[in-house]
């Protein structure tokens, strides 16, 4: 993932959440900027940040780099929430996904 890539997905996670760049900096427990200069391209996190940031966002890192899941945290509301279907409830929440995305 690109440095540019990588900011547009961190500026995306962190709106999807409603939470300004100060206030993830503090809640990350760093300075109020500390978001602020990632996502402008001042600096990179380390990778200790980079799980803060995730564990913030409630993603693991692998959500955090697939970037065909928009909102990871309601993909994996609609997983847990699949969880206790039979199979003819899974097959048409299937069959409502893809009617959905066309």
């Amino acid at each position: 993932m690109e440095k540019s890539e990588f900011i547009k997905r961190l500026v995306a996670l962190r709106m999807e959440k409603g939470v300004s760049a100060r206030d993830m900096s503090l809640s990350i427990g760093q300075s109020a900027s500390y978001i602020n200069n990632i996502e402008s391209g001042m600096s990179y996190p380390s990778m200790t940040g980079f799980f803060y940031i995730c564990d913030y966002l409630g993603i693991s890192p692998k959500e955090f780099f697939d970037t065909e899941a928009a909102n990871p945290n309601k993909l994996n509301e609609l997983l847990e929430a699949a969880k206790g279907l039979n199979t003819e409830q899974l097959d048409n929440l299937i069959a409502i996904t893809k009617g959905l995305k066309r």
